[in-house]
């Protein structure tokens, strides 16, 4: 019986942001095109007796209680009863803050990982219904496909997308998202699309004018893109990406990066590598719908 398993976390970036209105919740109606990434963090799994949930590495400033990853293990444990625990081992990638879906990769991972682990049976619309609990960005990853998004998010419609490479570059600073979805001059209004009618021309991230002018850090890495293409910012940021022709013309212009700031090159995806990893190791008993 398997009882550890390491699983990769993988970012995402938003190939556009458009904010179409707020709710009377706070939230904010959005439409979006999640692009799933290669690479990102990975969580390796221990299944335990005890019902004890343990973590490690800590992530700095980020109570255990807080965190994302242990938050999925419990509520999952709790939604099925499971009397196991385990203990995670985090190998942290991405960077905090960046828009890149880190945290939330973290948590549907957990959600994935663990539900074959423990043998809960839940499946993969369960678990991804139990994610938005913990964040907007959680049910992409459950479900493991890029995606057109409205709601606040969790509404998916599957999406292929060309598979392209992206250079991403990460300045040193951490966008809270909470400070710009709540800023007064963020634009709330921009006209819903149709996603049949959906093309790169309408592409541009509502939050960026508002990130740029809090945070000069990230404008100037989306000036310094410019020279290479046509950056953009993901998310609420920090990070901006770039569409390269290439892998090679991406690790290019990866050389020539600033040594301030963080920066990878990866390759866009349309099916998330986590569910490949687990129907490898789950063979005839891997969820589906």
């Amino acid at each position: 019986m398997m009882s550890s398993i390491t699983l990769s976390a993988p970012p995402k970036i938003n190939l556009f942001l458009h904010i179409t209105g707020q709710r009377d919740d706070g939230y904010h109606n959005l439409q979006t095109l999640f692009q799933l990434l290669d690479g990102g963090d990975q969580l390796t799994f221990t299944v335990t007796d005890n019902r004890a949930i343990k973590l490690s590495p800590q992530i700095q400033g980020v109570d255990e209680a807080d965190n994302l990853i242990v938050r999925a293990a419990k509520i999952l444990q709790d939604k099925t009863n499971c009397s196991q625990g385990c203990s995670i081992v985090l190998d942290k990638k991405l960077p905090m803050g960046a828009g890149l879906g880190g945290g939330s990769s973290n948590a549907a991972t957990t959600l994935l990982g663990l539900n074959a682990l423990w043998h809960c049976g839940l499946s993969i619309s369960e678990l991804a219904e139990m994610g938005a609990r913990l964040g907007a960005d959680v049910p992409v990853f459950v479900e493991g496909y890029s995606a057109f998004a409205e709601g606040i998010g969790d509404r998916l419609t599957a999406f292929d997308i060309a598979e392209c490479w992206y250079l991403i570059i990460t300045p040193a600073c951490s966008v809270p998202t909470a400070e710009i979805f709540s800023h007064p001059q963020l634009t709330r209004h921009s006209p819903p699309i149709k996603i049949r009618a959906l093309s790169e021309e309408q592409y541009r991230n509502d939050c960026q004018a508002i990130v740029e002018k809090l945070y000069p850090q990230v404008k100037e890495a989306v000036e310094w893109l410019m020279n290479y293409g046509k950056p953009m910012m993901t998310g609420t940021g920090a990070s901006v990406f770039c569409r390269c022709a290439s892998e090679a013309e991406a690790n290019k212009v990866l050389a020539e990066v600033p040594q301030h700031w963080s920066a990878f090159v990866a390759r866009g995806v349309n099916r998330s590598q986590v569910h490949q990893q687990l129907r490898e190791f789950f063979t005839g008993a891997w969820p589906s719908g």
